[in-house]
């Protein structure tokens, strides 16, 4: 459900991102009319958008073990160039819609950022403690080689989740599960899942 999530998250960004891209050039090329027919053709396309833009937004942050400092700016950058979008096209004021587009490019720029920043710390975090945080947390259900099947843990060597679903699981916990998410940091939820993933699932 996370990767579909987030897979949403991206479209609605983008097609977000779009919209505005387009009411920022009618407006500064001075073809008002033709902004305005567009508005009235989008109206409810935008609606739409925004809103799956913020809902699934929302929901991705609440699925994080610790939301980094960086996404908190973004959701603020957001949140800002949503008023002065729409005083900016209302009052066609240039200066607001573009500093508007402005702020949606720059939290577009930061989400970027923040997941190459989360993949990147994916390996060396495998690397410090990924195994042995597995060894003290997870081998007494799921035993070394991720098959042991106690309190009827899942195999860990069948799984068809991505690495996202994984720390989800670990994070929230799932059916008889405990979550980890007040027990390990998120650097902690990412070893161990990058764990998983590369040692155990298919093996």
């Amino acid at each position: 459900m996370v990767t579909g999530m987030l897979h949403s998250h991206y479209l609605f960004v983008v097609l977000f991102t779009l919209i505005y891209l387009v009411k920022t050039i009618l407006l500064l090329s001075d073809k008002e009319e033709l902004l305005e027919k567009f508005k009235q053709k989008t109206k409810i396309a935008e609606m739409i958008v925004s809103f799956g833009f913020l809902a699934t937004g929302i929901f991705l942050m609440t699925q994080m073990p610790q939301v980094p400092s960086l996404m908190y700016i973004k959701v603020v950058l957001v949140l800002a160039s949503i008023p002065l979008a729409v005083i900016g096209f209302k009052k066609k004021n240039k200066v607001l819609a573009t500093l508007s587009f402005f702020l949606i490019v720059v939290s577009f720029g930061l989400g970027e950022h923040i997941k190459k920043a989360k993949a990147g710390d994916k390996v060396s975090a495998e690397v410090v403690d990924g195994k042995a945080i597995y060894q003290e947390k997870c081998v007494s259900c799921h035993g070394d080689n991720g098959k042991a099947g106690i309190l009827q843990a899942k195999d860990l060597t069948v799984t068809q989740l991505n690495h996202t679903d994984i720390v989800s699981i670990v994070a929230n916990g799932k059916n008889a599960m405990n979550p980890f998410k007040d027990v390990l940091n998120a650097e902690q939820i990412d070893a161990v899942s990058n764990y998983v993933e590369t040692n155990l699932k298919g093996k």
